[in-house]
């Protein structure tokens, strides 16, 4: 289909999995051709363009550097780089900002009525149950009629945690901890226009533990989100993310993003578990919500320092077609 597309002389710069692997995407381009020889030439060492070009460019340069300051995982880093490199803009933060969205999908949280109801998955103390109180006030600030379910039933102190946030919001929480009881309370909330659903921690290598939450994902047609904190080991939020992935979740939740300063995590997450950004937390406070993900604001967090020197106009891609 590339070949088809762009010719015999294009070249895929990128692939991953979305929607748990149910699809795929490529990102393709053209690269500038030159010439192996050059008639006339005399010199043995002149007879390769790239001899007589930088090895790297100072674009790719910075760009390595930040990776591996975030401990961003090799393929990601080549990935990123690569498209980088094949957008052909002038300056890092810009390039960065191209290569990111092509590479990663942005799904912000809905702030209106949702049909489904959302639930939030994750380990254990990764900020589900403050993700819920934060999206449950955005929403009721917002005129809409708001239902929180618990799901987090057996640790000390859970229900009462979010009980405390929804009191205040005039909000009856609800629990249920079998999936048949979820999907009776499901009902009885049937005319909200958006329904909160916390999940109790869930230890992504047992068994039994992701059995019991794929079971109550899947006593209803919801939109499971993954719910992890930032600046964990890169390798393990990549098998975390497949793992939930696995059992339906489709888009990342980053917490704690205001007590982080390494991000190689997360976008090892989204890329493992072909997820989307959506929204991120970066403060303990329930009335500041949550903010929104998207390529630019993706790009400032990863290198603050090059992009506040840089002048950000629209981005002009050139030399790919996707």
């Amino acid at each position: 289909m590339v070949r088809d597309n762009l010719g015999e002389d294009a070249i895929i710069v990128a692939t991953r999995e979305e929607r748990g692997g149910s699809a795929v995407r490529v990102t393709a381009a053209i690269e500038p051709a030159f010439e192996i020889g050059r008639p006339g030439s005399a010199m043995a060492d002149d007879w390769l363009q790239y001899d007589q070009e930088e090895d790297e460019s100072p674009v790719t340069e910075e760009i390595t550097e930040i990776m591996l300051r975030h401990g961003v995982p090799e393929d990601v880093m080549d990935q990123i780089l690569s498209c980088a490199t094949i957008v052909g803009l002038e300056t890092p933060g810009i390039a960065l900002m191209a290569a990111i969205e092509h590479l990663f999908n942005f799904a912000p949280l809905p702030q209106g009525p949702s049909r489904k109801p959302l639930m939030m998955m994750g380990p254990p103390g990764s900020g589900k149950t403050l993700a819920v109180a934060k999206m449950a006030a955005r929403a009721t600030m917002g005129g809409l009629r708001v239902g929180v379910i618990s799901t987090d039933t057996v640790r000390a102190g859970g229900l009462e945690q979010l009980a405390a946030f929804t009191k205040l919001l005039r909000i009856d929480l609800k629990k249920a901890d079998t999936p048949q009881a979820l999907k009776a309370v499901l009902g009885e909330l049937s005319g909200c226009d958006q329904i909160l659903i916390d999940t109790a921690g869930t230890n992504p290598f047992s068994q039994n533990d992701i059995k019991d939450l794929a079971r109550l994902a899947g006593c209803a047609d919801m939109q499971p989100y993954l719910v992890m904190p930032a600046g964990g080991d890169a390798d393990e939020c990549g098998e975390v993310a497949r793992i939930f992935a696995a059992i339906g979740a489709h888009s990342l939740i980053p917490t704690r993003m205001d007590i982080t300063r390494r991000f190689g995590g997360i976008l090892a997450a989204v890329q493992a578990g072909g997820l989307s950004f959506a929204d991120a937390s970066n403060t303990p406070k329930v009335a500041d919500g949550l903010v929104t993900l998207d390529p630019q604001s993706l790009t400032k967090l990863l290198m603050p320092g090059s992009y506040a020197r840089e002048d950000h106009g629209p981005i002009r891609k050139t030399g790919t077609r996707q």
